[in-house]
């Protein structure tokens, strides 16, 4: 009976998450009549009744699609925007914090235990903390309105630090001291070594940082007065209720890349995050 109940709970709670995704699926494929007639309770003030919706289109078109993919240059602009911001970053964060981690988690120096604890107090802050510094930092250094006001503070993110920490530490003691005494460089002990163990917090912590930096939205509606430099998440609020077919077409687009990049590491990303949670 209670492994039922629960069954039932975590049933209702996957259709809970799976509703809206199903919700943009069909209303991509629902002709722009048919979504103005559904939605006109929303839209329209002198409109009566509830909105209405569907599981099914009733007039199943790829008429939006069409018209997002190839009438609409600007998607593709905002959409490699997006792309631009979120591969610099974690490019970023591959050369600066996946070093920074093993240096933290593998040799002893002065102030060490000091910069990590600075590390995780700069993690735990919200952007709206540091958000005035960061753009008088931005303003100083020209970088206002261009993708770099985005990628650098990004690519300088404590996370993957914080993620790669444990993974690090847990690498034997034994198998560094025989790297040595084979004659390998520190720097040959951190390829060959550190990075192949560490390989399921190396591609945990980078998808989290694909996730949170493909929806940001706080940052390039600061720093980026341009429209021609907006990423999908400042594009899509700009879509009128009369084109809500495109509205959604577009939505669902922006969901394809953060799929794919689950279904393709879901196991390192399960395994990065039981680890990194794990306790010396």
């Amino acid at each position: 009976m209670k492994d039922k109940f629960v069954l039932l709970i975590v049933s209702a709670g996957a259709f809970l998450v799976i509703y809206p995704v199903i919700f943009l699926l069909t209303g991509s494929f629902m002709h722009p009549s048919e979504l103005q007639e559904n939605l006109a309770p929303i839209v329209s003030p002198a409109a009566e009744g509830y909105a209405d919706w569907s599981l099914l289109p009733l007039i199943p078109t790829i008429q939006s699609y069409v018209k997002v993919l190839l009438e609409e240059p600007q998607f593709f602009t905002v959409f490699w925007n997006s792309m631009k911001i979120v591969l610099g970053i974690m490019a970023g964060q591959a050369l600066l914090g996946i070093p920074a981690a093993w240096g933290f988690a593998r040799y002893e120096f002065r102030m060490k235990r000091i910069l990590f604890f600075i590390y995780i107090i700069l993690m735990m802050m919200p952007f709206q903390v540091i958000m005035l510094s960061e753009y008088l930092v931005l303003r100083n250094l020209s970088l206002l309105d261009s993708l770099w006001s985005i990628i650098l503070p990004g690519a300088f993110s404590t996370f993957p630090v914080f993620v790669l920490y444990n993974f690090f530490r847990a690498i034997p003691e034994d198998i560094i001291e025989s790297a040595r005494l084979d004659g390998a460089s520190e720097l040959k002990i951190f390829v060959k070594i550190g990075i192949p163990l560490g390989k399921n917090g190396i591609v945990a912590a980078l998808l989290l940082q694909f996730l949170e930096y493909w929806n940001v939205v706080e940052q390039p509606m600061i720093f980026l007065d341009s429209k021609e430099l907006w990423p999908l998440t400042l594009y899509l609020p700009e879509i009128g209720m009369e084109n809500a077919g495109q509205a959604i077409v577009a939505a669902v687009i922006t969901l394809v890349p953060t799929m794919i990049l689950f279904f393709m590491c879901k196991d390192q990303l399960e395994k990065g995050i039981v680890a990194s949670a794990v306790k010396e």
